[in-house]
């Protein structure tokens, strides 16, 4: 999730109109003595996200869309809970935020080292690729559009998050996704998906959320789609463990609107994207995309 500096500042100012009960927020460290480092460390990221979560679609209801939203960030509670209005939603976050505070009340007692984001540990061990590789795609816009090779090389891999970069041209943009396969940050005019998917991703799950030209905030589909198949999945040289997911939605034009169908294809340890098909009568919305190669470091 990234804030402004300015939005930051103007939320704090008006911090006030929230007022939780604080017996909300309480939540008892003791419940998670006996856990392990790394079940607290990713139930905290799983509180952020949920937190965050939370305040997109509050956000996008209120037409703002102001939140990017990220696994594996730390959240600002302050900033979040101006954010959002009384109610059911901010009592929500209060909890949120209680439940996160006694996570790290209990990290600290039992001597859990800080969360280092660019530190191997067992869950990047799992994963299918390694910084340094690439990934190759091949991409087309439209139902005639030419063939083009996407090549996003492998930065970073955090406990929570992919950093891809990209060099076309003499031009370098910086990709991001979530572990649960949310492209959450591309260069311009880039499709992302910030907050549609979850992990883990099982048969018959339902997600929903927005499809986003990035760097233009009215350029976007709402979406809803099904998990229809999971399993291994053999792309480009290497056996994946997929999920299939059905999308249908809409794109909003001023007062009407029109179809999107397509289907996605999200590796589930890491949320690697192995293919993407969308169909629809506006052209920022209708895209192939596959995985073809992965090539090692260079």
């Amino acid at each position: 999730m990234r804030l402004s500096a300015g939005l930051v500042a103007g939320l704090l100012a008006g911090c006030a109109g929230l007022a939780a009960d604080p017996s909300l927020a309480r939540a008892d460290p003791a419940e998670f003595a006996d856990w392990s480092c790394s079940r607290i460390r990713d139930e905290t990221d799983a509180v952020h996200y949920r937190a965050a979560s939370l305040n997109w679609q509050v956000d996008r209801r209120a037409g703002r869309h102001i939140v990017e939203l990220g696994l594996g960030l730390r959240v600002f509670w302050p900033a979040l809970q101006a954010l959002l209005p009384e109610g059911p939603d901010g009592r929500a976050l209060t909890r949120m935020e209680g439940r996160s505070d006694a996570l790290q009340v209990a990290g600290r007692q039992q001597g859990c080292p800080a969360a280092d984001e660019d530190a191997a540990n067992e869950r990047l061990a799992g994963l299918p690729v390694r910084p340094g590789e690439r990934l190759v795609y091949e991409e087309q816009r439209g139902v005639r559009g030419p063939l083009v090779e996407l090549a996003l090389d492998v930065v970073a891999l955090r406990r929570n998050e992919i950093e891809f970069l990209r060099e076309s041209g003499g031009a370098r943009s910086v990709w991001r996704q979530d572990m649960a396969g949310n492209v959450t940050e591309g260069p311009d005019g880039a499709l992302v998906w910030p907050a549609l998917l979850r992990q883990p991703l099982a048969l018959g799950d339902v997600v929903a959320g927005d499809l986003l030209v990035n760097g233009e905030p009215d350029r976007r589909a709402r979406v809803r789609g099904q998990v229809v198949a999971v399993g291994p999945l053999r792309v480009a040289g290497r056996a994946f463990d997929a999920a299939v997911i059905e999308l249908f939605g809409d794109v909003p034009l001023g007062q009407s609107s029109t179809r999107l169908d397509g289907s996605l294809v999200i590796e589930r340890a890491a949320g690697l994207l192995l293919r993407l098909d969308l169909q629809s009568a506006q052209p920022d919305f209708s895209l192939q995309r596959r995985l073809v190669r992965v090539q090692p470091p260079h």
